[in-house]
């Protein structure tokens, strides 16, 4: 059973018992109040003189009858009225007569309503004499109270089906936003669009922020859907790239090795051309080319580390740095860097006395790798190391004036794997200093800026947060 059937079927049954109740309140209410009138009636004419009573010729203008019965003589005296219509009432036995009561009876079709007393006279021992009883019709109350049944009963039913249809209908409406719920979920379930939401006009109230809270959901799940593909493409792009700078490493270390072999296993006088010292210059080049494709995929190797400790969210312990002493040990080692271009250090006294939280191992990696960077595009000219203060903030500024980039490939230079069109197969390198090193920056809440133009160079400006307070040493 659904919602709404149950909804309406519960608001229906608790109406029906509401209806039950008032109806059995009111009829009940007007039974007493009309019998009750007729039993006060009864009562107030018994009251007097037994024999005047039976003979009040008051009784057949007031729809009464009346009669009287002595037990012992058997006398029988009736009122006119009840004459008139030929009747006599049931004689209770003596030993079953009450002092006084009310009882129903039926003569002829007819409902009576009959009060009887007991008659008491001096020398009976108590026990009575004769019996009065006082009588009234109720046809009139007994249609009028069947004419009001009838009104309840055919009004709560009514009423009840008017309710339980009406009750359905706005039960109906009112879930409906529920039945979009289920149909985009079930869109979603069957297809991959996460972009769809449901459409909701009605006041913010349960269902409303059922449908704002379910439209906040789709759109978390699209983002979290969105990030995941972008994850997953990323990671295929990187196990491609991966692959494919290690196969070049390989394919030369494979192809010395093969080379090696052959020229070991000739039978002396075999190839006259490859003489001893032939053979050990061809070994020496083969162990030299060998050494240096290992070293670059031992290179390839730890930064491929580096980027899987920052995938998997893995931090380092950070310390207060000083700074100047970092940027002149960096500017030192610099420059027995290989290099074409000229290593101009600036004026880097500013930053006495100041401090960055960090990891100074890592500040200098990400230092090198923008240095390296700039030496490898810069075959002539300059590359420039200094730093600013502004706004405790310090900015680390590496320039060269090298190659440089085109506007459109700046937001790419941090991917993996990434090297701009003109200078990849010109330079060494397999594109993931610059991921490496923003990662770092990342890692130390800074930022890094970047100005660039083809052929006239590029700068990185790479900002720090400072400690406002020096520590103590």
């Amino acid at each position: 059973m659904s919602i709404k059937l149950r909804l309406t079927a519960w608001y229906s049954g608790i109406l029906a018992v509401m209806l039950l109740a008032f109806s059995a309140s009111i009829f009940g209410f007007f039974y007493i109040n009309t019998y009750g009138d007729l039993q006060d009636r009864l009562r107030d004419q018994a009251k007097g003189e037994s024999l005047d009573v039976v003979f009040d010729k008051r009784l057949d203008a007031q729809n009464l009858y009346g009669q009287m019965y002595f037990y012992d003589s058997g006398d029988f005296i009736q009122s006119l009225s009840l004459k008139n219509i030929d009747l006599r009432f049931d004689i209770p036995a003596r030993q079953n007569l009450k002092v006084e009561e009310f009882k129903d009876a039926y003569y002829r079709g007819y409902h009576f309503l009959i009060y009887q007393k007991a008659v008491y006279i001096e020398g009976y021992d108590n026990n009575p004499a004769a019996v009065l009883q006082m009588a009234a019709y109720t046809g009139e109350q007994d249609k009028l109270l069947d004419r009001l049944k009838t009104i309840l009963i055919t009004g709560s039913f009514a009423t009840l089906i008017a309710a339980f249809t009406f009750g359905l209908f706005l039960a109906r409406k009112a879930m409906s936003p529920i039945g979009k719920v289920i149909e985009a979920a079930e869109g979603i379930q069957t297809g991959n669009d996460l972009s769809v939401r449901i459409e909701y006009n009605g006041p913010p109230d349960e269902i409303g922020r059922l449908i704002r809270t379910v439209n906040s959901m789709l759109g978390r799940m699209e983002g979290f859907y969105k990030n995941l593909e972008d994850s997953y493409a990323a990671q295929r792009r990187f196990v491609s790239d991966a692959s494919h700078e290690l196969r070049t490493p390989l394919t030369t270390i494979r192809g010395n090795i093969e080379l090696l072999q052959k020229v070991w296993e000739l039978e002396p006088g075999e190839n006259p051309s490859l003489d001893e010292a032939a053979i050990r210059q061809i070994s020496v080049e083969s162990v030299h080319d060998i050494a240096d494709e290992a070293q670059r995929m031992s290179r390839l190797v730890a930064d491929m580390l580096s980027l899987a400790r920052a995938d998997t969210g893995r931090t380092f312990e950070k310390e207060p740095v000083a700074l100047e002493p970092m940027m002149n040990e960096v500017a030192r080692r610099a420059a027995f860097l290989p290099r074409e271009a000229e290593w101009i250090t600036g004026d880097l006294s500013g930053l006495n006395g100041k401090y960055v939280l960090g990891n100074k191992d890592y500040l200098q990696q990400m230092l090198f790798i923008f240095i390296d960077n700039a030496f490898k595009y810069t075959p002539s000219g300059e590359v420039t190391f200094d730093a600013v203060v502004y706004q405790h903030q310090v900015g680390i500024r590496v320039k060269d004036t090298g190659i440089g980039m085109e506007k459109d490939e700046v937001p790419h230079i941090f991917d993996r794997f990434y090297r701009a069109d003109e200078s990849r197969g010109i330079t060494e390198g397999i594109g993931l200093g610059l991921s490496i090193a923003k990662w770092i920056i990342d890692e130390h809440g800074g930022s890094v800026e970047v100005v660039t133009r083809q052929g006239e160079g590029t700068t990185f400006v790479i900002w720090l947060p400072l400690l406002f307070a020096a520590p103590l040493e």
